[in-house]
């Protein structure tokens, strides 16, 4: 099973890329972490948020690995706790498909994409850069499995 984050967004900084790299690595072989930018649309004045979470949205699904669970990471999702999260690794991992956590443009995601999703979940209730969700997500998963293997890197 792969954890894919779909991210619209691309050209990150130095330190995202770093960061979110340093806890993929940490992954095992059988719950690695992958990641898919997804090319933001170009904003203009003519153009509405609907116009460009629209053509975002094509780009996402077309990334979207097939038959995978999708989690939709929205500020109106539902607010996990890191042991809710490792709570779910298990069951995600027996059902054996592979899981799209769905990270949106500036302007969020398309209302099909979240109708679409499994799960809507919050990473925040801060608003935060998209580029640093990538970096967050990506620890979070690292520390959910770790709590799954008992390992040390979760101190409670």
């Amino acid at each position: 099973m792969k954890l894919v984050i779909l991210a619209v967004g691309h050209k990150m900084p130095d330190w995202i890329t770093n960061g979110f790299e340093e806890y993929a690595k940490r992954m095992p072989p059988e719950l690695r972490i992958e990641l898919k930018e997804i090319k933001p649309e170009q904003r203009s004045s003519g153009r509405n948020a609907e116009s460009v979470m629209a053509a975002e949205k094509q780009r996402i699904e077309a990334a979207l690995p097939k038959n995978a669970r999708i989690v939709a990471l929205d500020e109106r999702g539902r607010d996990w706790t890191t042991m809710q999260l490792a709570g779910a690794l298990p069951g995600w991992q027996q059902d054996g498909r592979d899981v799209a956590f769905v990270i949106g443009g500036a302007d969020g995601l398309a209302p099909e994409v979240k109708a679409r999703a499994e799960l809507l979940l919050r990473v925040s209730s801060l608003t935060l850069p998209h580029g640093m969700v990538r970096v967050l997500l990506a620890e979070q998963l690292y520390r959910a499995w770790s709590i799954t293997q008992n390992h040390p890197y979760h101190r409670a």
